[in-house]
């Protein structure tokens, strides 16, 4: 009589049914933290004058601030683009940077160093990432970060203008966004309809960093010292104000204004920015470096 162990019928299939989970889970685990491509799409932003918050002269169109031609990435930066540049720059871990370079809540809501995680979606903007690290990222991609009048000038296109401003609900639609509370996690980026010039959530998503985020108001011990104009400061600011009906662009200064190099914000994300090329280019198109 042969008696080696039968193994049930039942068991078996249920270890084979076992098996296949495993094998699916390491695949969907496999999908999470594969990085995604880091290849931008640069949208080629014309030259154009961006008006400034606040009135210098008495004729406000002699402030206006010209903008030379350059390309903007069509979309944030993504947690999955930036996982493969972490994976590709192991200082720009979390854990890895300096406390001079980036604070505490750098990458938080990722899963690990290099493991977003649920919480932080593959495609969705990546957040909580300093303003150094964000230079070091577009640098490593043949870019830079775009300037306070270069990013202004390309969310100033509404849908169908070229100038918001224009635009039937242009302005209810920022403040709408700046109202709504932050989904975590954060949606995808690009869901949205693009602006008239070809850019994708600059109004919508998260915050943004741009290269000189403290330029717009001066500071409190400036201001103490002569420095900074004194129009920039509680009803000076609405007085000298060239649109004092553009809140939204006031919110934007205020908000660059109070941060520092090495903040991470919940929900500041950013995008690169480079020099036009010197032949005229399509909208948009995909490349790795400028």
């Amino acid at each position: 009589m042969d008696r080696r162990p039968q193994r049930p019928r039942k068991r078996a299939a249920g270890w084979r049914a076992s098996a296949r989970a495993r094998v699916a889970l390491i695949t969907a685990l496999g999908a999470v933290v594969a990085p995604a491509s880091a290849a931008p799409v640069w949208v080629a932003i014309p030259a154009g004058k961006v008006r400034p918050l606040i009135r210098v002269s008495e004729e406000p169109k002699a402030d206006a601030q010209p903008v030379a031609p350059f390309r903007l990435a069509a979309r944030p930066v993504t947690n999955g683009e930036f996982l493969a540049f972490a994976r590709a720059h192991p200082r720009w871990q979390r854990g890895a940077v300096p406390a001079l370079l980036a604070e505490g809540g750098y990458l938080a809501r990722w899963a690990g160093p290099t493991t977003p995680g649920p919480r932080a979606p593959l495609d969705a903007p990546v957040v909580e990432i300093s303003w150094f690290a964000a230079r070091a990222y577009c640098e490593a991609h043949g870019g830079r970060l775009p300037t306070e009048a270069e990013w202004e000038r390309a969310a100033m296109a509404g849908q169908t203008h070229p100038d918001g401003r224009d635009e039937p609900g242009y302005r209810a639609r920022i403040l709408g966004w700046y109202a709504e509370r932050q989904p975590d996690p954060l949606p995808a980026v690009g869901q949205g309809p693009a602006n008239y010039l070809g850019v994708f959530d600059l109004h919508a998503l998260v915050w943004e960093w741009v290269d000189d985020f403290g330029a717009t108001l001066v500071t409190a011990d400036a201001r103490e010292a002569g420095d900074g104009p004194s129009a920039a400061f509680c009803a000076g600011g609405a007085l000298a104000a060239t649109d004092p009906a553009d809140y939204a662009a006031f919110m934007r200064a205020a908000f660059r204004s109070s941060l520092k190099g090495r903040h991470t914000v919940r929900n500041l994300g950013f995008r690169c920015a480079a020099d036009a090329l010197a032949l005229a280019s399509p909208r948009a198109h995909q490349g790795g470096t400028p």
